[in-house]
């Protein structure tokens, strides 16, 4: 729940500063001044690119979690048995041992979004966030695609 409070907190503020971004963009082109109003122009583009941005993030963290709640429900998660540090991280030794083990369910499943998950998690797990991103992205993708 503390994550969700931070998510929603962050958000509006940089909902807040998109819009104040946006509205000094708005006050530089209003000038009439050539240098005013590019100045206006770049100004602008920042905050439909902050606010695309926001917009994917979410939605990527709304369908993971979705994903996340799906498999745990089929009984489908990984046993999470791995030694922790003090502050609760995996100890990427242990985590980079049970890794082949997903990654070969992946690539003997490649149309399976539940092994792409797990491989995100693990990949999680070892530290790795961004291909953890795209395992999670690709299971995403299949989970939403139409089924034959």
């Amino acid at each position: 729940m503390k994550g969700r409070i931070a998510v929603v907190l962050m958000s509006l503020l940089l909902v807040l500063y998109l819009v104040l971004m946006g509205w000094r963009a708005v006050l530089f082109m209003q000038s009439g001044e050539p240098v005013g109003i590019m100045i206006g122009v770049s100004l602008l583009v920042l905050p439909i690119i902050g606010f695309w941005a926001l917009v994917k993030e979410i939605t990527f963290g709304i369908r993971s979690e979705r994903l996340v709640h799906l498999l745990e429900e089929q009984g489908g998660l990984p046993v999470d048995n791995l030694p922790r540090r003090a502050s609760g991280r995996p100890i990427r030794a242990a985590a980079d041992a049970d890794f082949p083990q997903y990654k070969a369910e992946a690539d003997a499943e490649p149309d399976n979004w539940r092994v792409w998950l797990r491989l995100g998690l693990a990949y999680d797990a070892s530290g790795d966030r961004r291909r953890a991103r795209g395992a999670i992205r690709t299971a995403i993708a299949l989970e939403r695609a139409p089924q034959p």
